[in-house]
């Protein structure tokens, strides 16, 4: 099995730079490949990576601004080049549903691709399947926008002393039913994952953040600058810290930087203020484990 990581493709917000590609952020989950808002320059930050289109499994798209949706003729035109060989889901607001029919078809291209479409009309559950259930929740940005949260269903640990107790070994172990199963091992609460893009402050954040295991958060502005952040529907490094601390976030992803600033460490050290668990500042083709399982 593959690990959990997020293959981080572009940090930068409204303007890329030297360093920075526009936004992008691939989830290996398992068999899954996640991808989320792919910004211009997706699909060769993917190559950098060493990420293969047919690695994604479902794409999503927070809302329609450029930077995070202008990579989805790329991604889906190199899908078709590449004959995925499954189909590819993807989730947008609904009201963008036009923007989504736009770039789908941007140019002319081979399509062999099977793009399955699922606008999002409403918070709740989006997707369920062997990898968890997907959900979406409203966001307050200047336009629709919709953050994302997926739970893993919840499972069981087995404990060495009580199967070898009971004479318990090898494949009969993936035999086990209750009562007996109940009784050789402990409750395991399934990973959750989060990931929140343009937005003030809403309640929609809090609920995708809450009990995440890693949360792929905005932090557009410094506290400096919180009024400009709350003017265009963004969030400041401190803010991205509280709703980590308040929501007992484990790992903390903090992107989408506003090109004003030039010091990464700055945002970190905002964060930390507020939040003493693990914080990410990423940086373009980072890799990031999904923290194991309590």
């Amino acid at each position: 099995m593959s690990p959990r990581e997020l293959v981080v493709l572009g940090t930068a917000s409204q303007v890329p730079t030297r360093a920075r590609n526009h936004n992008g952020y691939l989830l290996r989950w398992d068999a899954e490949g996640f991808l989320f808002d792919p910004g211009e320059g997706t699909q060769r930050q993917m190559l950098r990576a060493g990420v293969s289109a047919t690695d994604v499994t479902r794409l999503f798209v927070t809302h329609f601004h450029g930077d995070h949706c202008l990579g989805v003729p790329g991604v889906v035109q190199r899908l078709s080049l590449d004959r995925a060989p499954h189909p590819v889901h993807a989730h947008y607001p609904a009201e963008g549903a036009e923007f989504f029919a736009r770039l789908r078809h941007a140019t002319s291209f081979h399509d062999t691709v099977d793009v399955r479409e699922h606008p999002v009309t409403g918070p709740g559950v989006i997707a369920a399947g062997p990898f968890g259930t997907l959900e979406a929740r409203r966001l307050d940005h200047s336009l629709p926008a919709y953050g994302y949260r997926l739970v893993e269903d919840d499972g069981r640990t087995m404990v060495p002393e009580l199967l070898a107790a009971r004479g318990i070994a090898g494949p009969a172990i993936r035999k086990l039913e209750p009562p007996l199963l109940d009784e050789v091992s402990v409750p395991r609460r399934g990973q959750r994952f989060a990931f929140v893009m343009d937005t003030r402050l809403c309640d929609g954040v809090f609920e995708l953040a809450d009990g995440a295991d890693m949360l792929v958060i905005e932090s557009t502005f410094l506290h400096a600058d919180e009024r400009l952040a709350d003017e265009y529907g963004h969030l400041t490094a401190r803010q991205a810290g509280r709703v980590a601390a308040e929501c007992g976030v484990r790992t903390l992803v903090l992107t989408h930087f506003s090109q004003r600033y030039a010091d990464p460490g700055a945002f970190r050290a905002e964060a930390a203020e507020v939040f003493a668990g693990d914080i990410h500042v990423a940086a373009d083709l980072d890799r990031v484990r999904v923290p194991k399982r309590r």
